[in-house]
């Protein structure tokens, strides 16, 4: 393996050189990562700023994205070095294929955490929407129907009460307040 090394170029053994290590450190951070224990927790700091964004965990200068720079520039190092016979010319290319890398890798990480959002529901959001008698609600608060009520895009089936005439199946209602923690005040619309 040695022997591998010593007869190389010296580009192509800078880019060896640099892509062993750093997919090794790759790796180890992937792992880690899916363990759930990638360092991210187990570390804190206690300083006041006024950084907007800055606790988003993925960030352009950062460990993370020098290693996938490396990663991209590396190996595309050692994979163009037979075809693009121009040295410098192939250390810019690799150089731009490893920003390519960092910038695809923060785009991934930006999707992966609109998907965190929090769509929890909760009564509260109710309040003014719209919704559809699902079953008859019977008036004068007489009795407790159900409505079908869509928040944060799901569909909930919710108990309800109506103050005025009974609301028939089908009819589109507006919730005015809650009961109680569990029960809508709905009117027709």
């Amino acid at each position: 393996m040695i022997h591998f090394f010593e007869n190389l170029d010296p580009v192509l053994k800078i880019f060896w050189y640099t892509a062993l290590p750093v997919s090794i450190i790759f790796l180890i951070q992937t792992i880690m990562t899916f363990m759930g224990t990638d360092g991210g927790d187990g570390m804190s700091a206690d300083f006041d700023s006024d950084l907007d964004g800055a606790d988003a965990p993925f960030q352009l200068l950062s460990f993370r994205s020098l290693i996938h720079f490396l990663l991209g520039f590396s190996w595309s190092g050692i994979s163009l070095f037979g075809t693009i016979h121009n040295s410098l010319l192939l250390i810019v290319v690799s150089a731009l294929i490893g920003g390519l890398f960092v910038l695809v890798f923060l785009w991934l990480m930006q999707q992966l955490i609109k998907l965190a959002e929090n769509n929890s529901f909760t009564y509260q959001d109710t309040l003014d929407k719209v919704g559809e008698a699902y079953t008859p609600i019977p008036g004068q608060k007489a009795g407790i129907g159900k409505v079908l009520i869509s928040i944060k895009g799901s569909t909930h089936e919710l108990e309800a009460l109506t103050d005025g005439d009974r609301i028939e199946s089908g009819t589109p209602v507006r919730v005015l307040r809650l009961e109680s923690d569990r029960i809508l005040i709905v009117e027709k619309i």
